[in-house]
């Protein structure tokens, strides 16, 4: 009959085998299996000091370009855009490099009439009856209703609106400054724009700030809705979108890809850096000296990485 001493004797021996077992397997690591394991280590450690001195070195290579192009913005920009009168929107997806943006202009010599950011809730799709009421109710005599798009798209009516009351037309009465400020407080009040630089008087010429395409459940039509305003902006002046890479949604990339507004609207996909802001402002020296769009920088669609010198 099995006892409880003989579970305890059993058990001791499978406790003590165990133990030598450890005692014999550590010391066969601690020969040639433990070297091996040490200088895999030290090896990688070796990669990874490498890797992280080249990541530094790209960096600062970078930073010396990013440095060379501010240096030699203004011998390139000098009076290329002199006289020339430019409004700025900004997306919010755009707010991080907008004021490279603005710097570029003001060195190529054009007068930025203004300012005006644009908030995520202009194109929200629930906001869309909202802002067909708020056009109606912001209109102004020398800013009104007539022509304007005659849909069901708020995003549509208003950014005609809009671009009614801060670009030149051919053809209408001048805007009355008051009518002007009107219609931008109108909007302002509603949260929908914010006058980051108070806007002095109609433009000729637009550049779009933006940045990447929204990722909510509503992405599509709010991208679909930006492409929407730009048109609206683009009918009445010369335009420029500065943007930040050329992904699927990014308005870089939907500009690109339609083959009218890619014949009227310039782009830039480094918008964020510099360089890409220095370019901007060339595009749209461009569009002014030779009348046609140019697709530049690094990403798809881009046909160089900054316009050619006239022949």
């Amino acid at each position: 009959m099995i006892n409880f001493r003989y579970h305890v004797v059993s058990l001791t021996a499978v406790f003590l085998a165990l133990a030598i077992g450890l005692v014999v397997g550590t010391a066969a690591l601690n020969g040639p299996v433990a070297d091996s394991l040490s200088d895999t280590v030290n090896a990688l450690r070796k990669d990874n000091q490498q890797l992280r001195e080249t990541v530094n070195s790209l960096r600062e290579e970078v930073n010396r370009e990013e440095d060379f192009v501010a240096e030699a913005a203004p011998i390139l920009l000098a009076d290329k855009l002199a006289g020339r009168r430019v409004l700025v929107i900004c997306l919010p997806s755009g707010r991080d490099h907008v004021e490279g943006v603005v710097s570029a202009l003001d060195l190529a010599g054009a007068t930025v009439t203004g300012r005006v950011d644009v908030q995520d809730k202009f194109v929200n799709p629930d906001n869309s009856v909202e802002l067909l009421e708020l056009a109606s109710s912001a209109a102004r005599p020398t800013v009104p209703t007539t022509g304007l798009p005659g849909n069901s798209d708020g995003v549509e009516t208003s950014s005609a609106l809009l671009a009614s009351a801060l670009l030149d037309r051919a053809e209408q009465p001048a805007v009355a400054p008051a009518d002007r400020v009107a219609v931008l407080d109108a909007y302002g009040d509603a949260g929908y724009v914010t006058v980051e630089q108070t806007v002095t008087g109609p433009a000729e010429a637009v550049v779009v700030v933006s940045g990447q395409p929204y990722v909510d459940r509503d992405a599509a039509k709010k991208d679909n809705a930006v492409v929407t305003m730009v048109v609206q902006f683009d009918r009445g002046s010369e335009t420029v979108v500065a943007g930040t890479g050329s992904s699927d949604g990014n308005l870089v990339s939907a500009v690109r890809g339609d083959p009218a507004l890619n014949q009227s609207i310039s782009t830039v996909d480094n918008g964020n850096t510099t360089a890409g802001q220095t370019i901007t402002a060339l595009a749209l020296a461009e569009q002014f000296t030779l009348g046609q769009a140019g697709h530049f920088g690094l990403g798809a669609g881009a046909t160089s990485l900054m316009p050619k010198r006239p022949e």
